[in-house]
């Protein structure tokens, strides 16, 4: 398992060795003794979630309240997509910042994202599925939208492709907008929530 810091503090991408063969393919895209080396601790496993999108689907930029948080492994085992992590968490030393990894089933690579941080995607291809570990429930109270589209993120959504966006997700407000009406986490609160998590 090769692993590399992405751009945003504390995110992580974590890439599998693949044994491709006449059959098909065989990998393992989490592995928890590689995770805990990597990030200190284990993951919590407390929901799946599974998605499957027509091209040009943009899900998020979602997030949600710190604590609890809900910090997610996403991986895709079917189609292909580009993933986006944003730091939206106020005081981060990469506050605004973001990164973007191509995931697929021929690598699959994994994007593992801590609480507090931003997480949305877009589907390159027909009939793409995203899978996530998430380390708590859904909670539709805690649950919080920035706008994927807002020009001062600039995120690098490919420019041959129409975006399809939920009606809630192009209603988000901008990260400014976020940050001004106190919907952010603070840097403080995830890093509490993150030396929780590690005793």
């Amino acid at each position: 398992m090769h692993v590399r810091e992405l751009a945003v503090r504390d995110a992580l991408e974590f890439t599998p060795q693949t044994f491709p063969d006449v059959r098909g393919m065989f990998a393992v895209p989490y592995q928890e003794d590689q995770f805990i080396k990597a990030v200190g601790y284990p993951m919590v496993v407390a929901q799946t979630n599974h998605s499957r999108s027509c091209r040009g689907t943009v899900r998020g930029l979602h997030y949600a309240d710190v604590p609890p948080g809900q910090a997610k492994y996403v991986y895709c085992p079917a189609g292909a997509l580009l993933d986006v992590v944003v730091d939206i968490r106020v005081g981060s030393p990469t506050f605004g910042q973001w990164d973007a990894v191509r995931l697929d089933p021929d690598t699959l690579r994994a994007i593992y994202l801590p609480e507090g941080v931003g997480h949305a995607f877009v589907a390159l291809e027909d009939d793409t599925v995203i899978s996530y570990l998430c380390s708590t429930g859904y909670n539709p109270a805690g649950e919080h939208g920035i706008d994927p589209l807002d020009p001062a993120l600039g995120l690098p959504w490919p420019a041959d492709l129409v975006p399809l966006l939920s009606d809630k997700d192009a209603a988000a407000p901008t990260l400014a907008e976020a940050e001004s009406a106190g919907l952010l986490p603070s840097y403080a609160a995830c890093r509490a929530q993150y030396d929780l998590r590690a005793g």
